[in-house]
């Protein structure tokens, strides 16, 4: 199997020689490292990626440069696998990107969670094949937002569905919770019915435009 080929955006030249060495070490192709957003749309269409994981904040402004690009990026190539890293949790910045297509594909990771390479190596490869990851800290932030859809949901309900958008399976969230599998997939389905989702669709499809729903949830 060829190793998926990756266009990296970090504009910190140590952390970016860092990552670019840690994504080699877990056989992934760095095609190549850049420092900034433009050099970043550039060296996509240059390589056409199989994956792209920048910064959200870089140069010149320091604002949200690396999240245009990648949104950006993601229009004009529907589908191309993004994760996005911050420094912060920036919820806004989560919800703006999973905007972008429909939500597949696209990883939102705190820069502190690198330190777990193994798990990192192994959200960039979910998010590859399509997956939707938020970082837990981000999750947990975004489930005190809870608007009137989420309100129609039980407390163990919500339990439920922030692990549905960290990306955890249904035998992880009944390990997690101390529950039966089969709990779990009746709370699923519940879920799924108390969020008005239509019933047409693979139960993949119904699940990632649930955790859409949660995330993109505003306060009243």
């Amino acid at each position: 199997m060829s190793p998926i080929r990756v266009v990296l955006a970090e504009d910190g030249a140590l952390l970016r020689e860092g990552l670019a060495g840690l994504l080699r070490r877990f056989g992934f192709e760095v095609a190549e490292a850049v420092g900034d957003a433009e050099a970043l749309v550039e060296a996509v269409a240059a390589h056409g990626p199989d994956l792209v994981v920048t910064d959200i904040r870089m140069p010149p402004d320091f604002g949200d440069e690396g999240l245009r690009a990648a949104v950006r990026l993601r229009r004009e190539r529907p589908g191309l696998p993004v994760v996005a890293l911050s420094q912060y949790v920036e919820s806004s910045y989560a919800a703006e990107l999973l905007d972008s297509h429909d939500g597949r594909g696209i990883g939102y990771v705190l820069k502190e969670r690198v330190v777990d390479v193994a798990d990192f190596a192994d959200t960039l490869r979910r998010v590859h094949r399509g997956g939707t990851v938020i970082d837990p800290a981000v999750v947990r932030q975004l489930v005190r937002r809870r608007g009137t859809l989420l309100e129609r949901l039980s407390e163990r309900e919500r339990e439920v569905l922030a692990l549905l958008a960290e990306g955890r399976s249904n035998s992880r969230i009944a390990r997690d919770l101390v529950i039966s599998e089969p709990t779990v997939g009746k709370h699923i389905g519940n879920i799924l019915a108390k969020l008005d989702l239509p019933p047409e669709g693979t139960d993949v499809d119904r699940r990632v435009m649930a955790v859409l729903t949660y995330l993109r949830e505003r306060p009243e």
